[in-house]
């Protein structure tokens, strides 16, 4: 790798992130908004690290004996293309040398997002968590991504798993379904306000489908992104999404913030059990 393939920051950080290998915890919560992230890290008892370079702002500290990292992605795969892997060569590569360790080392990446239900029985305030994800963003083109061929969706979408983490300590009623990552938050998601769509992926009609046993509940921006790089990169990943908006009855969640802290909050608890 030369000086053009891994960008370095004078300080030897990696590029875009600001990091160094120290500053990493094994275990990372990412999330969209940078202001996202003292609400998660309000929530350690202790924080070692603070640094925000563009929209990716990480904090890194303690809850017990558990040192977590919380670390906010922007919005979109592209960006979850940038953290995923600055993040994997923070551990994976030696940055002095920019050689790849002989031993590699896997992180557990849990994402806390926002998202909107696209079930009718998936109402505003509850919890989906994502067992699979389907992308239909085009970084699956770029990366040896497993192709789905459905006739609902686009002809270059591909189709992610999560980490079969240990659930049973999570809090109860959460929703375990498929979620369609879309590369953009009008059109690629079914909205329209002045411009007219040249493609519609047909919403409405997919909680109809399913995938081993599993129905499409849900949509968003950057889960299959997730998925895709943690599993091509050998890292753990599972995605926890709080549902904001029900786009089959155009509804809306009357306090989000509401939900997204106590999301956090059952998010940790279940965090703090999980083994490194």
């Amino acid at each position: 790798m030369n000086d053009a393939e891994l960008i370095l920051n004078p300080d030897g950080s990696v590029y875009h992130l600001n990091l160094l290998p120290e500053d990493l915890a094994p275990t990372i919560i990412l999330v969209g908004d940078k202001d996202r992230v003292p609400l998660v890290s309000q929530h350690f008892d202790r924080i070692d690290i603070k640094k925000q370079k563009r929209e990716f702002c990480t904090h890194t500290g303690w809850i017990g004996n558990k040192r977590i990292t919380v670390i906010s992605t922007g919005i979109g795969s592209p960006n979850i293309d940038i953290v995923m892997n600055e993040l994997d060569a923070l551990v994976n590569i030696d940055l002095s040398n920019r050689h790849v360790h002989s031993n590699l080392s896997s992180l557990n990446f849990i994402r806390i997002g926002t998202s909107g239900s696209i079930h009718p029985d998936i109402d505003v305030d509850q919890i989906v968590i994502s067992a699979m994800a389907v992308g239909t963003d085009n970084l699956g083109d770029y990366y040896q991504s497993k192709k789905i061929n459905h006739p609902l969706l686009p002809s270059w979408s591909y189709i992610t798993e999560r980490h079969p983490f240990d659930l049973k300590n999570f809090t109860p009623g959460y929703t375990e379904g498929i979620t369609l990552t879309c590369s953009g938050f009008y059109a690629p998601q079914g909205r329209t306000l002045r411009i007219a769509p040249a493609y519609t992926i047909p919403i409405n009609g997919l909680h109809l489908e399913k995938i081993n046993g599993l129905s499409f509940t849900n949509l968003e921006m950057e889960t299959a992104a997730i998925y895709l790089m943690a599993d091509l990169l050998g890292h753990k990943a599972i995605s926890v999404n709080a549902i904001l908006g029900n786009r089959w009855h155009g509804n809306f969640s009357p306090d989000p913030h509401r939900t997204i802290f106590d999301l956090i909050g059952h998010t940790l608890n279940w965090i703090a059990q999980i083994p490194e």
